[in-house]
């Protein structure tokens, strides 16, 4: 892989690492406002989530 791709996949990983932490202290501070919206909102989250990873999987066996 050519250096500068591999400095783009870099900069990419860091900046979600800081975004990660950013998400959690938002849920942090929804839980402490609205435990039960925000435990709602988070279940809608799983879902989207749980839906990507098939989408992931579909393009994985497609690739194979």
């Amino acid at each position: 892989m050519d250096k500068s791709i591999k400095k783009i996949f870099s900069d990419i990983e860091k900046t979600r690492s800081k975004n990660n932490k950013n998400w959690m202290d938002l849920l942090r501070l929804s839980f402490e406002s609205n435990p039960k919206k925000t435990l709602v909102i988070v279940s809608e989250i799983l879902k989207k989530d749980e839906k990507l990873i098939k989408l992931a999987k579909k393009l994985k066996k497609k690739i194979k």
